[in-house]
């Protein structure tokens, strides 16, 4: 086993005191430089590596940034999770993930536990903790929220209603005209942007809101299967479906499926997130690309500038539509017949 190597040790084998030593390793007072010189080469004689976690405990610091996201196990918030994990490298910082499940009463309860951790600092992914507990925070630590805008906060966002709006008129392009919308649930402000830019597409179109064709989904796939069953029980006509994330559009695809409705031959969908599973889909599915990486590693950049007290300016990243083989032009109204209840 390889022996540990202390502060003392390089103090020894370089001729100083380990208070010298410290402060060569901290920068925090002006050494001799035939000290300062001796002590660089002991470090590099005994191949010294100064405790991290020691050194930012000394300093006040737990070198841990907090992250609260949805929900850890989709691939969406998977996304943004790794560009949290890429900021970070080459830091002396960690995070520590931790999960609200959609549950305002389990956000809480995680940013209870975040700060009882002493993070440094939290990067809030959506969410409705109501801003003014995330504005109190703001004494204690740097906070960067991403997915919402509140004001005193450094918040980061993309545009949903833009990204809503490009969908449904990516559909109303292709002729169609009765577009149903598996909406997000509408506590989450993302989801509150995203029916209203399908309603824009749709006033711009001058073709009437109808909300017998909006079914609230929670973002998982079973919410968007359930859509479709209501949709049909109903007896909705629709020849395509914008999904207000790529998970709901894939359970919307299965309750298709199971009715011998074709994608895109008869319904076209659209989803939004652009997960990487959507590209081997089948149908691959047309989405809005959002970009949940750069999303997260430009909250946690700025974070981290936060701590350091330094200016930083994020990259704001903007959505785009990426059209796949789950979209296509209306062939024929009679086809809406399908979508009948049996």
């Amino acid at each position: 086993m390889r022996e540990i190597v202390t502060l003392s040790d390089v103090a020894r084998e370089a001729g100083v005191s380990p208070s010298t030593v410290s402060r060569v390793i901290n920068g925090t007072a002006k050494v001799a430089s035939r000290k300062r010189e001796a002590v660089l080469k002991a470090i590099e004689r005994l191949n010294y590596r100064p405790n991290i976690m020691a050194k930012g405990l000394a300093q006040g610091r737990s070198l841990t940034i907090g992250v609260i996201s949805q929900e850890i196990s989709s691939p969406y918030y998977g996304e943004m999770l790794k560009g949290v994990e890429q900021a970070l490298e080459g830091t002396p910082y960690h995070p520590i993930f931790a999960s609200g499940h959609w549950r305002v009463d389990r956000e809480e309860a995680a940013l209870r536990v975040l700060v009882g951790r002493q993070v440094d600092a939290l990067v809030v992914m959506d969410g409705s903790v109501p801003q003014e507990r995330l504005l109190e925070l703001v004494n204690l630590m740097p906070v960067v929220v991403v997915g919402r805008e509140i004001q005193g906060l450094s918040c980061l966002s993309v545009d949903n209603a833009q990204g809503a709006f490009d969908a449904t008129r990516h559909l109303l392009e292709l002729g169609h005209r009765r577009i149903a919308h598996i909406a997000g649930p509408q506590s989450h402000p993302d989801a509150i942007e995203r029916l209203k830019g399908y309603r824009r597409a749709l006033g711009e179109a001058d073709i009437p809101f109808e909300p017998a064709l909006v079914v609230e989904g929670d973002y998982l796939e079973p919410s968007g299967l359930l859509a479709v069953e209501a949709l049909l029980a109903r007896g909705a006509l629709f020849t395509a479906i914008f999904a207000a994330n790529d998970q709901m559009a894939y359970g919307a695809n299965v309750a298709l499926y199971r009715r011998g409705i074709r994608v895109p031959n008869d319904v076209s969908i659209v989803g939004f997130d652009d997960l990487p599973s959507s590209s081997y889909f089948t149908p691959p599915l047309t989405s809005i690309h959002q970009p949940g990486q750069e999303l997260g590693w430009e909250a946690t950049r700025l974070v981290l500038a936060r701590l350091e007290n330094r200016e930083y300016t994020p990259i704001s990243p903007s959505t785009r539509l990426v059209v796949r083989e789950s979209t296509a032009l209306l062939r024929s109204p009679a086809t809406r017949l399908m979508h009948q209840p049996t």
